[in-house]
């Protein structure tokens, strides 16, 4: 199925979703949470630094990652890789902001995996380097025969985007876990950095939106194996 609309017209969309998302979640985590650090005596620093690799990396370059293939008018090589790459830091940025949470609750003497919001991201994180692994082998190098490939890509594509609908999915109850504490320690529920975290979290259930659109509609001419819409 493919909508009658260019794809490119939804990835504007996109784009400037994904920027807004990323400058809101810096102002939150560095105007209101008081910035970044990788070590600080205020283990709340190290925290921050979970929230902006999650969403730039995994929601946001991941995104871009998925709809560079029906976006790009370029040699399908070319966009192979971009997408290869993309998808290649996605995921190193994803296991460095789950490292950052586990970082701070080790040092904050908190317990690990305690949550829904945790159990999903591990199982997500792990689904989205086997999809990757996957792919690379299979796509790129040492590549399938002509049969697996194709084959494959139907699959390759529906679990892709099952995998990001998934982390979609988990960012959103990761801001309402986030704000709940905060809320319980204090935090005005009506104030401005309330109203900042679910407007992030509203962008980022849109820029997931948006991603989904831009794979089913009509992307530039296909060449073998290309990426198809579903």
């Amino acid at each position: 199925m493919a909508l009658g609309v260019k794809a490119v017209a939804f990835s504007y969309v996109t784009h400037v979703l994904g920027i807004a998302g990323a400058v809101l979640v810096l102002v939150w985590c560095v105007h209101f949470r008081g910035g970044l650090a990788w070590e600080a005596s205020n283990k709340s620093l190290i925290f921050n630094i979970h929230p902006v690799l999650m969403l730039i990396g995994l929601i946001i370059i991941g995104g871009e990652a998925i709809i560079s293939y029906k976006t790009l008018s370029l040699r399908k090589e070319v966009k192979k890789l971009i997408h290869l790459v993309l998808h290649a830091v996605a995921l190193i940025l994803g296991i460095i902001g789950i490292y950052t949470a586990f970082k701070y609750h080790n040092e904050s003497n908190i317990v690990n995996l305690y949550s829904l919001h945790s159990w999903l991201g591990i199982g997500i994180i792990i689904l989205y380097g086997i999809q990757w692994i996957y792919g690379f082998l299979i796509f790129f190098y040492p590549g399938g025969t002509t049969t697996i490939r194709s084959e494959s890509l139907p699959w390759h594509v529906v679990f892709g985007l099952f995998v990001y609908l998934l982390a979609v999915g988990n960012a959103a109850l990761g801001y309402l876990e986030k704000l709940t504490f905060l809320e319980n320690s204090g935090l005005a529920k009506y104030g401005s950095e309330a109203f900042l975290v679910n407007f992030t979290a509203i962008v980022t259930v849109l820029f997931g939106t948006f991603v989904v659109l831009t794979v089913i509609s009509q992307g530039p001419a296909e060449n073998d194996y290309s990426y198809s819409a579903i």
